[in-house]
């Protein structure tokens, strides 16, 4: 028998690899003979530089850029092959949880940049980049403004990278982009698909998280517009109503317009493919996925139903183990997962059960128990 685990972090208790190896020590033990491959998974987001690096051998680097409000911030990310390929989290460097307090005019994407050229300098040519999570609005002027272009208003003067410059962008130049940066290829995982303006766009639907304020959307998403068609004039293609465009406050947008080689996936797709899941599964009979809370989300598109939607190509039985199952859970299997189980044993405190020594017993307690079934 061969079983593919694939398992999501269970955030605040384990990694993706360390649930995968504690599921694997589960099956060897109720089917010594078994045939276990595990591999990470993420979904884009938070834990997704972690699993690629675990899963693939890579290691971690650290530069320090420029915070969503200008203050320094240590952005670690992950690199692999020789440091041809680079996994990043905008979050790390322009994310909401640093971000002391909101300020949509201020808060800036230029640390993201920051740490491209970081990766750039390495020697990466190959971007794998999660752009959930951002503090900002500003369009990924700040991303491009530390990439090496320069935004002018009409008196001439060099504006700042945020928001408040957008409505008075008036020439372009693209001198200071490094030559490197044409030989680059760019994922960027994201399951936004909104675009850039309007009422679906980055001011209307996600400004507000981020203290956009409801008097404040129409003139802001006017100076979104103003900018985006001067960007679509340097660049002679206008992404604005491209999809996944309003991703990170319009980070999406200045990806698709101004950077080469880029395609905007889901991140589950993308995590999948880097680290070769469908390979593995060609051949297995059993995977095994999950995540810290299965429910109705988790059906909607999160990483275990990516695993399960492509186990289910091949034939595979599905099975998935989860921190906790809510009521709504069974909605899963109509997504591929034929069955799920909870890995709790008993009636324990939340704490008690995050703590990571006891939810790896308890994840390969629970994955021999099921294996015995199928031995």
């Amino acid at each position: 028998m061969k079983a593919v685990v694939a398992m999501d972090s269970f955030k605040g208790s384990l990694s993706s690899m360390e649930a995968g190896r504690a599921v694997k020590a589960g099956i060897l033990k109720a089917c010594p003979g078994a045939q276990v491959v595990v591999k990470p998974l993420a979904d884009g987001g938070e834990g997704t530089t972690e699993a690629l690096v675990e899963g693939l051998g890579g290691e971690y680097v650290q530069a320090q850029v420029t915070g969503p409000l200008g203050e320094p911030v240590t952005a670690r990310y992950g690199i692999w092959e020789d440091g041809k390929w680079a996994v990043l989290e905008m979050a790390k460097a322009s994310g909401i949880t640093l971000a002391k307090t909101l300020d949509p005019w201020r808060a800036s994407t230029y640390g993201v940049g920051e740490m491209l050229l970081d990766g750039i300098r390495r020697g990466c040519r190959d971007f794998i980049i999660g752009i959930g999570g951002s503090a900002t609005t500003e369009g990924g002027i700040g991303m491009l403004s530390a990439l090496g272009y320069r935004f002018y208003s009409r008196q001439g003067e060099l504006l700042p990278p945020v928001f408040s410059s957008l409505g008075k962008v008036a020439r372009i130049t693209a001198e200071d982009v490094p030559e490197e940066l044409k030989d680059c290829r760019f994922q960027i995982a994201s399951d936004v698909t909104n675009p850039l303006c309007g009422e679906k766009g980055a001011v209307y639907v996600f400004g507000p998280q981020k203290g956009v304020k409801s008097k404040e959307r129409e003139p802001m998403d006017q100076a979104m517009a103003h900018y985006a068609e001067k960007i679509a004039e340097f660049t002679g293609k206008d992404c604005r109503a491209a999809a996944g465009a309003g991703a990170a406050g319009g980070l999406g947008f200045a990806f698709l317009s101004c950077l080469p080689g880029v395609t905007l996936r889901s991140g589950v797709d993308m995590v999948v493919k880097a680290v070769g899941l469908e390979d593995e599964l060609r051949d297995a009979d059993v995977a095994v996925t999950g995540e810290g809370r299965l429910d109705a989300q988790t059906a909607m598109g999160k990483a275990p139903v990516g695993v399960a939607r492509l186990a289910k190509k091949y034939g595979c039985r599905v099975v998935a183990l989860a921190g906790s199952v809510a009521p709504d859970a069974g909605k899963c299997h109509e997504e591929g997962i034929d069955a799920f189980f909870p890995i709790v044993r008993g009636a324990v405190s939340l704490e008690e059960a995050m703590r990571p020594e006891n939810a790896g017993r308890n994840m390969a307690l629970c994955a021999e128990q099921v294996f015995r079934l199928m031995g």
